[in-house]
C-alpha cells in the first residue's frame, strides 16, 4: 500500500527532477516525513545504480539536501532523506516545538526501520549505500552496526561525540542526569539557543560554512517555512546524545567501506573521537576539507562538488567490490 503524500516544498529545494514527499509511521506510532529523489534517466544497458539513504543532522529537514541529491541523481542513484521525529515536518515530542527532544536516542532507530521499509514499498533499487551528516552519523553508525543492509557508507562532520571542553564535560554529565530526577529534563539546554541558529547568527560568525550562498539558501528555507525551525535540544537530548557517543565508542566499527569528512575549521562535534574511529576502521578513509565549516556539504559549489564526485566512486567502488 503506498505512503500517503506529505507537504514538500519543491521551489526551496533546488532540485531539479522528480521528487515527491511522504509520511511514514514508526513503529512506535510516531509520524515520520521522508522524500524521494528520482533520477532523470538511469543506464539502459545496467538499470538502475542504487539507492543513497540520506540521514540528516539535527536540525534539518529533507529539503534542504535538495542540491546533494541532484549531484547523486544526476549519476543515476535514487535518494531517500528523512526528517527525524522531533525536527522537519515529522512529529515533535514536546508542548514547546522548537526544543529539539528525543526519549530515547535508540529510537531514531524506529526511524530508520520505517525508511527502509518504505525503500522496499516502493521498490527502489539496491544495493544501498548510505550518506550521514553530524547527529545523523551518530543514527547511521548504531545502524550500520545492528545490521542495516548497506553496501558502503559517508559521513559528514559524524557527531560520534560532542564537542564540549574536558572542564565542562562533567558538568554536562551531572546537569543532564540531575534533571531527569528534578523533572526538569526537557527545558533547554544551558548554553543553547531558543530559537533557530539559522534564522538568528550572522554569516560571518557561523560555524556551518564558508560560502555566502549556501547560507542564504539556508536561510531563506527557514524564513519561508518557519515550521522547520528548531531551536538548542532538551537538557535530556544532550543527556542521551552523551550516553550513546559513549556507547558507541566502546564497538567495533562495523565490516563496510567507509569514507569520513570532517571540516578544517569544525567547532560543533568532537573531531578526537572521529580520528579515533577513522584509524580503527578497517578500509575507511578519513578527508580534512581545509578551512570548512561542519556542513562540508553546504560549503561552495566546487567543494560540494569534489566531495559528492568522490562518494560517487566510493559507492562505485563497494559496488564493484
Amino acid at each position: 500500500m503506498p505512503a500517503p503524500a506529505a507537504p514538500f516544498h519543491a521551489s526551496l529545494a533546488g532540485f531539479d527532477g522528480a521528487a515527491e514527499s511522504l509520511w511514514l509511521e514508526a513503529r512506535d506510532g510516531v509520524r515520520l516525513r521522508a522524500a524521494l529523489f528520482r533520477p532523470a534517466q538511469t543506464d539502459a544497458a545496467h538499470g538502475p545504480a542504487g539507492t543513497v539513504l540520506l540521514f540528516p543532522g539535527r536540525t534539518e529537514y529533507v529539503e534542504k539536501y535538495g542540491r546533494v541529491a541532484q549531484a547523486l541523481c544526476d549519476e543515476g542513484r535514487h535518494v531517500v532523506a528523512i526528517d527525524w521525529r522531533g525536527q522537519g515536518l515529522s512529529d515533535r515530542l514536546l508542548d514547546d516545538r522548537l526544543i529539539g527532544h528525543v526519549d530515547r536516542f535508540t529510537d531514531y532507530q524506529h526511524d530508520v526501520a520505517a525508511l527502509r521499509d518504505a525503500v522496499r514499498t516502493l521498490g527502489l533499487p539496491e544495493p544501498l549505500h548510505m550518506l550521514a551528516h553530524s547527529m545523523g552519523g551518530c543514527i547511521g553508525l548504531r545502524s550500520a552496526m545492528d545490521g542495516l543492509d548497506l553496501v558502503s557508507c559517508v559521513f559528514s562532520g559524524p557527531m560520534w561525540g560532542i564537542r564540549i571542553s574536558a572542564m565542562m564535560r562533567p558538568a554536562a554529565w551531572a546537569l543532564a542526569w540531575s534533571s531527569r530526577r528534578f523533572g526538569l529534563s526537557h527545558r533547554l539546554a544551558p548554553g543553547t539557543g531558543a530559537a533557530s541558529y539559522v534564522a538568528g547568527a550572522a554569516f560571518d560568525e557561523n560555524t556551518l560554512t564558508t560560502d555566502r550562498e549556501m547560507w542564504d539558501f539556508m536561510r531563506a528555507q527557514i524564513d519561508a517555512v518557519p515550521d522547520f525551525g528548531l531551536a538548542g535540544p532538551s537538557i535530556h537530548w544532550l543527556h542521551e546524545a552523551l550516553r550513546e557517543c559513549r556507547a558507541l565508542a566502546r564497538r567495533p566499527s562495523p565490516d563496510l567501506p567507509c569514507m569520513t569528512w570532517i571540516g578544517g575549521n569544525e567547532r560543533i562535534v568532537d573531531t578526537p573521537r572521529i580520528h579515533d574511529r577513522m584509524a580503527r576502521w578497517p578500509g575507511g578513509h578519513l578527508e580534512i576539507v581545509p578551512g570548512a565549516g561542519h556542513e562540508v556539504l553546504m560549503e561552495d559549489q566546487p567543494t560540494r562538488a569534489r566531495i559528492l564526485t568522490a562518494c560517487l566512486e566510493h559507492f562505485a567502488d563497494a559496488e564493484r567490490g
